[in-house]
């Protein structure tokens, strides 16, 4: 790799674990669970397997190739590298955010649609799906998240969790905490005793989602 090359390995490391301590600190996983990663250029940097975030270094860099072969560090890459792998194959994506984020995780075993109970679905890309549910680390598990992918950026793994991606690490956290919030509110408002959450129809997500192209700074 050139000096420049390996400045934007190590910036986008330091974002990987800066990321992945993120999702701890806010309560989306618990101690080595859930998964982050980067791409730079070819290189895939990832999370290593079973290893506390906090215990991860500048110089703990662990980078596969699209193949998933490994070309840095020496730890283990996480168990959960093809569903990695699978998203960056299939989508423009930059950044993967995978949790075990505790309301989406309960919607995934209840629902194979997450119910329009908010706009914020329109941030996903339209109703958040689930993917059925296969053994942890496996292709089928990958195939599944690819199907509940379909035009959209982020998906529920049954009984199992969440999985986001965009353009920025930055991004992929948000679509995952917004994903979060929205089950939250969902199992929330259902909770209640002798009602049934209003939800908004296709037709009201669709006009959320055309405001949104214009919404924020310009430039």
């Amino acid at each position: 790799m050139s000096d420049v090359g390996k400045d934007a390995i190590e910036q986008a490391w330091d974002a990987v674990v800066g990321t992945a301590r993120r999702t701890a600190a806010d309560g989306l996983v618990v101690g080595t669970s859930g998964n982050v990663s980067a791409r730079v250029g070819d290189i895939v940097l990832v999370t290593p397997s079973g290893v506390p975030y906090d215990r991860l270094a500048p110089g703990d860099a662990v980078g596969v190739d699209l193949a998933g072969r490994q070309v840095l560090g020496d730890m283990v890459p996480t168990s959960e590298l093809p569903l990695h792998l699978a998203v960056y194959r299939h989508t423009d994506a930059a950044a993967v955010v995978h949790t075990h984020a505790v309301h989406a995780t309960a919607v995934s075993a209840l629902v194979t649609e997450v119910p329009l109970v908010h706009y914020a679905a329109a941030l996903l890309g339209g109703p958040v799906r689930t993917a059925a549910y296969a053994r942890y680390g496996t292709r089928e598990l990958a195939d599944h998240m690819l199907t509940a992918l379909r035009d959209r950026t982020g998906c529920l793994l049954r009984n199992h969790g969440t999985v986001t991606y965009g353009n920025t690490l930055d991004q992929a956290y948000d679509r995952t905490a917004q994903l979060e919030w929205m089950c939250r509110l969902w199992l929330t408002a259902s909770s209640v005793p002798g009602h049934s959450p209003a939800l908004l129809t296709p037709a009201q997500l669709r006009d959320v989602q055309d405001a949104l192209e214009g919404y924020g700074q310009p430039g």
